[in-house]
């Protein structure tokens, strides 16, 4: 299953895309907030998790795919590319604006870093 995370203007583009090709997928945040507006968006699976203690980072219950991160800052993004780098051996990408922070992505053990902004991410999944 593809797991997303942060609900940025590209990311909640790419989510919308998702549902609205009935991709199966996962949502990932850390906060209770975001999970409510996520659940507002029709997203059915969102795993709220604790990105500060690593030592409870457990996979969850299904197979995980392909993330794609979507990075609203370097610390939490980090984060996220730690976790679910545990989760699977699947390609990691993250989704940015910026053009620091590759390095860092890198070693964490991001596959991919995209530069973008907005607009269709329809070809990160492949359905161009």
């Amino acid at each position: 299953m593809i797991v997303a995370a942060s609900l940025t203007k590209a990311g909640t583009q790419f989510i919308k895309q998702l549902l609205a090709r009935g991709v199966p997928f996962a949502a990932v945040t850390n906060s209770i907030a975001e999970r409510q507006q996520l659940s507002k968006l029709g997203v059915r699976t969102i795993l709220l998790v604790n990105t500060i203690d690593s030592d409870i980072w457990a996979a969850p219950g299904f197979p995980v795919g392909q993330s794609f991160l979507f990075e609203s800052s370097l610390s939490l993004c980090c984060r996220y590319v730690r976790m679910v780098r545990a989760w699977s051996g699947h390609p990691v990408s993250v989704i940015t604006s910026r053009t620091n922070g590759r390095l860092i992505y890198k070693s964490l053990g991001a596959d991919r870093i995209v530069h973008a902004a907005s607009g269709s991410f329809a070809f990160l999944t492949g359905a161009e």
